[in-house]
């Protein structure tokens, strides 16, 4: 497992149903966004590269997920920028798979 509850269990004191809102969210925008990221990385759209990577890394970082949202805010810093499109190119899979992952197991563990 590469996400854990620890921040939104803090957050939600005890309201699981905050917490199964924050869950939903995370399911229904973070796909979206990320296929969004994807096209404009395809497309060596800076601006929207930075503006996706900047909208998925809150999301990935209220799940405990370290290792994503680094490569998310390294995606963003590069977009921003209008650095390397090859080093973004290069650090998008395990963002991707990593999102991926988490969006299957959350699907498993709280059967939505």
């Amino acid at each position: 497992m590469i996400y854990n509850l620890d921040k939104i269990n803090e957050m939600a004191e005890g309201d699981q149903d905050f917490v199964l809102s924050v869950i939903s969210v995370f399911l229904d925008e973070v796909p979206e966004d990320l296929e969004g990221l994807e096209k404009a990385i395809n497309e060596r759209d800076y601006e929207n590269v930075y503006k996706l990577a900047h909208k998925i890394k809150p999301n990935v970082d209220l799940l405990g997920m370290e290792r994503t949202r680094a490569a998310a805010l390294e995606i963003e810093t590069l977009g921003k920028s209008n650095a390397s499109m090859d080093e973004i190119e290069e650090k998008f899979p395990l963002l991707k798979k990593d999102v991926l992952q988490v969006v299957s197991e959350l699907k498993k563990d709280f059967d939505v």
